[in-house]
């Protein structure tokens, strides 16, 4: 299995493309202007208790109030309060907790009146960013991921990843972090320490303890509300996550990022950071690596699979609902159970890869093809559960119901990727598309300026999009050939799958766009 992760930077965002084997498994994208990311810390504001909710809004500096739910407050609240008082007033300079008297856990079943007043300041995390019309979500329980470990300011609870199979690991993981943890904090083992040795966990907790004591001197200085700890950009917080031996590259197209991440993958992985590379090429980066078509083919109402099948997704307020459709290859099989299971299998792939692909949270229903045998339906549950086994959101899937739906909850902490696939008709509503020959007209007027005016180009590119490119091509004698007797000059066509039907650009030898 090869895994690349591709990276776009442009001027207002950066755009990474997790390709499995080729294929497009993940897209994110990060803006400049996001303030708010899962995992960022803030120092905020309470603004006021609802008791109706157990409930709390709060100021974090966004247009709307985040929203902080009492079993969100974590049983630690009370010792929180009373470090963020003794820190602020600059009575308490040393940030280890070693010494701090902790206080009595709240009760789990509490009012939120009882414990946080309007006004009050307190830590807080985002663990969802603002969607639709919401504020972002916010927990007062506070933890700093890293590479191996998470750690969880007061606490003193070690837990281990349920995805470690072994029990063996588990305990030699747990005596391990337990002889290195400091007094109060506590720490959870993530999935990738498995095999680790203890320099190696050590190093990881020795730079959370780091991250923590430079958040706490900003608590001195810092207004209610602000951001106190940054989490990692989304480049380093997918390679802390997902990296592993199988990723054979990664390749960015801004030099200033490549650098930033080859440091951080020669930090978590001495001996890999070779595989990091500089896409330096007039073809865009996401155009080489086929991304553009996967994203065309990949969102939209309608996703299609091999064999002729493909899925129907809608989308509505309250959830998500697939159908899966067998297409033409309900014709190629005399027997209708295979077929069905065949699909389904195809499909249950797919879907995995379609949630993980467009961030798609909350309920989702599947309705798959009915199967009659039980054994079937079995094998297809289990083949959904272990493609999703790879999938880092929170889910949870039931078994097919009485009548073939299969439901499930994938937790949901950003927008969901959204990204348009349709074009309108460049002739208007209501009109067929007639042959781009107007289209031609108006390049052919635009070529002969740059050809035969003042300032003359022999090394010209003509980036398009693919129908019109193939337009041009194709035939004899073919239009470029036409071009070639009247000008003397060679025309190179560049397909571009993330151009628009009527869109085209003039590029020279450099790739800058000349016309």
């Amino acid at each position: 299995m090869n895994r690349e992760l591709i990276v776009r930077s442009s001027s207002d965002a950066v755009d990474f493309a997790l390709l499995k084997d080729g294929k497009l498994t993940e897209l994110h994208k990060e803006e400049d202007n996001n303030n708010f990311s899962v995992g960022d810390i803030f120092l905020a504001k309470v603004r006021k208790p609802v008791t109706g909710l157990n409930a709390a809004f709060v100021n974090v500096g966004y247009e709307k109030d985040a929203f902080l739910h009492y079993h969100d407050l974590g049983p630690q609240l009370a010792s929180m309060l009373k470090f963020i008082k003794q820190v602020s007033t600059g009575k308490l300079k040393d940030y280890s907790l070693a010494k701090f008297h902790f206080e009595k856990d709240i009760d789990k079943n509490g009012v939120i009146t009882d414990v946080i007043k309007a006004n009050q300041s307190l830590l807080v995390q985002i663990v969802k960013e603002p969607i639709s019309t919401k504020g972002p979500r916010i927990s007062s329980e506070l933890s700093i991921a890293g590479r191996y470990l998470v750690m969880v300011p007061f606490s003193d609870r070690v837990s281990v990843s349920q995805k470690i199979g072994s029990n063996e690991e588990k305990d030699r993981l747990k005596r391990l972090v337990k002889s290195i943890k400091p007094k109060g904090f506590g720490v959870i083992i993530r999935t990738v320490a498995e095999g680790k040795k203890v320099a190696e966990l050590d190093k990881d907790l020795e730079n959370l303890l780091a991250k923590w004591s430079t958040m706490c001197k900003k608590l001195c200085k810092a207004q209610t509300p602000s951001k106190v700890l940054v989490e990692l950009n989304r480049a380093s917080s997918i390679l802390r996550d997902v990296f592993n031996d199988t990723f054979t590259g990664i390749h960015v197209d801004d030099e200033t990022l490549y650098e930033q991440i080859q440091d951080y993958v020669q930090e978590i992985a001495p001996g890999k950071e070779h595989i990091v590379k500089l896409y330096d090429s007039s073809i865009p980066i996401f155009e080489k690596y086929g991304i553009e078509r996967q994203i065309k083919t990949s969102f939209g109402r309608t996703a299609s699979m091999s064999k002729g099948a493909y899925l129907i997704i809608e989308h509505t307020e309250a959830l998500h609902v697939i159908d899966v459709n067998s297409g033409n290859r309900s014709n190629k099989s005399k027997n209708q159970e295979e077929t069905a299971l065949e699909v389904n299998l195809l499909a249950a792939s797919e879907i995995a890869r379609q949630l993980r692909l467009r961030d798609m949270g909350g309920i989702i229903v599947v309705d798959f093809i009915d199967m009659v045998k039980a054994p079937n339906r079995r094998k297809l549950y289990d083949h959904l559960r272990n493609e999703m086994k790879d999938d880092r959101a929170k889910h949870k899937i039931l078994p097919p119901s009485k009548f073939g739906l299969v439901q499930i909850t994938r937790q949901r902490v950003r927008p969901e990727m959204n990204i348009k696939t349709t074009e309108e008709n460049p002739n208007g509503n209501g009109k067929e598309i007639e042959a781009p020959i107007v289209l031609v007209d108006k390049i052919n007027a635009d070529l002969e300026k740059l050809l035969n005016g003042p300032k003359k180009d022999s090394n010209v590119t003509l980036n398009i999009h693919p129908f019109i490119a193939a337009y041009i091509t194709k035939g004899f004698p073919s239009i470029r050939t036409k071009w070639f007797l009247e000008y003397k000059k060679w025309i190179k066509i560049q397909p571009r799958d993330a151009y628009t039907y009527l869109e085209y650009r003039f590029k020279d030898k450099d790739g800058k766009t000349i016309y």
